[in-house]
């Protein structure tokens, strides 16, 4: 099992609707979905922050880091 997990979310991303914690079968589905949502979260945010996504075994994490 793949997982994708947002690592300290942002006021922006909770209030977003999206998963904090998602499960996936193989892992090129979860690492579409982590890099869809690094972008998507680039996208449309307060532009405060930028998105890291790192890869730890099964866990693709999208670290979010002060702009600057």
């Amino acid at each position: 099992m793949y997982k994708v997990e947002v690592k300290n979310p942002c006021r922006c991303f909770l209030r977003s609707g999206m998963a904090e914690h998602q499960n996936f079968a193989n892992l090129d589905e979860a690492k579409e979905e982590a890099y869809k949502m690094a972008e998507q979260m680039q996208k449309d945010f307060c532009k405060k922050h930028d998105f890291v996504v790192m890869q730890t075994g099964l866990t693709f994490s999208i670290s979010i880091v002060p702009r600057g």
